[in-house]
């Protein structure tokens, strides 16, 4: 009987993503906040709560955000990533700076002290991989020039990730500074041999994956990417990462083999990625949280967009890219979410988890929103302000989609 209503629920859960894919599709526009408005409606004091698929879910959406982030490295070289990560660290910095402090600042001046600062500034200053992911893929923009420093940011983040959880666990768990040190140690060191080995011996894992069947090309690569997502996970290294770097990993032929046979896996594990995060929002909550966290959602993207403009600028991309490269920034998602849960555990603040589900959910919902409009805005806005109703912007878009050829001959 069990199994008759998880089929039930988990296919009615299919279906129902079909359809409102295809109702997107028809207004032209991301079906991701369609997906979480979903996930609210059956989840955690929805309409209809679901009980026997939940567990599944939440695995499918674990393996939604790796393969969203495996497909992600596949369209990059080990030299792409190497070269944007040197030249785009300052951008990290700056991104840190201008999204991490006013999480911060809110913390304080609600008088949660200073953990809970600690825990809020990492809330704000991660953008979500998998969404910005799924956005790009959406928008067919996996192949213009600004997208290369939207995934340095983004890797940037991943990696720093690394050193912010193990702080962040030692600091909500108050344990000695040995062994947070340790546990810091080992992250860092799982992360820098997992880089090591994807830009060092890529052409060597490419040939031992490699092979003329389908199937089991992709029995290999899945398994493999699960496998180093997994381990990098339990050494506290963002599965994403691990994930990432498998991708960057594979080249040539193997990559285009990939890339063609996990596609309609990605899509179908995103999609559960989305809902799971709906049902694990309680609607209740967020009234009481949300102007707080409105107003919190609202300055973020601002300086969210300001980092996109800033660092496309320095890599010298056409101001309608910059524009794009702001706007894709913006979402939040499952690393707020781990984030906020770790301190709720802890018990340090009550009102915290609430407050951070509501800022994701709003981010999350206007991020493939602001990732699409942003541009065409402030062209809009640009040409209001010009004299004679043109654009002030003389600078052609360096942006344009380019052939994508250049990003996956490996």
């Amino acid at each position: 009987m069990h199994s008759a209503v998880f089929l039930i629920e988990f296919g009615a859960i299919i279906l129902g993503l079909g359809l409102l894919g295809r109702v997107a599709g028809r207004l032209k526009f991301s079906p991701i906040p369609l997906y979480l408005l979903a996930g609210l409606a059956f989840g955690t004091g929805g309409l209809l709560p679901l009980g026997a698929s939940e567990e599944f879910v939440a695995i499918g959406a674990e393996i939604g955000v790796i393969l969203l982030l495996l497909m992600l490295g596949l369209e990059y070289t080990a030299s792409d990533l190497v070269s944007n990560l040197k030249t785009q660290y300052p951008a990290g910095i700056v991104d840190f700076t201008l999204n991490a402090l006013p999480g911060a600042a809110a913390a304080l001046l609600l008088g949660w002290g200073p953990v809970a600062a600690v825990v809020l500034a990492g809330v704000t200053w991660i953008s979500s991989s998998g969404v910005i992911a799924k956005v790009m893929g959406d928008l067919g923009r996996l192949g213009n020039r600004e997208t290369p420093v939207i995934l340095s940011i983004l890797v940037l983040e991943d990696l720093a990730m690394a050193v912010y959880l193990p702080i962040i666990t030692a600091l909500l768990a108050g344990v000695s500074l040995a062994a947070g040190s340790l546990t810091l140690a080992i992250a860092l060191g799982v992360a820098g041999a997992v880089l090591f080995v994807a830009v060092r011996y890529g052409r060597l894992i490419s040939r031992f994956v490699s092979s003329d069947d389908p199937e089991k090309l992709l029995l290999v690569v899945l398994g493999l990417t699960l496998l180093v997502a997994g381990i990098a996970q339990q050494l506290q290294v963002s599965a994403a990462v691990g994930a990432f770097l498998v991708g960057i990993a594979l080249s040539g032929e193997v990559a285009e083999g990939t890339h063609t046979l996990l596609s309609p896996l990605r899509d179908l594990f995103a999609a559960v990625f989305f809902v799971f995060f709906g049902l694990h929002t309680d609607p209740a909550s967020i009234p009481p949280v949300l102007l707080p966290a409105l107003a919190l959602a609202l300055v973020t993207a601002a300086t969210k967009i300001a980092t996109g403009y800033w660092a496309a600028g320095r890599a010298g991309i056409g101001v309608k890219g910059r524009w794009r490269a702001g706007g894709t920034l913006v979402a939040r998602g499952e690393f707020s979410i781990v984030i906020a849960g770790l301190a709720v555990t802890a018990g340090i603040e009550p009102a915290l988890g609430p407050l951070a589900t509501a800022y994701v959910l709003i981010l999350v919902v206007i991020g493939p929103l602001t990732a699409r409009y942003t541009q065409p805005l402030a062209a809009w806005f640009a040409e209001r302000r010009s004299p004679g109703g043109r654009s002030a912007d003389p600078v052609p878009d360096a942006a344009a989609a380019l052939p994508e050829p250049a990003s996956r001959e490996r």
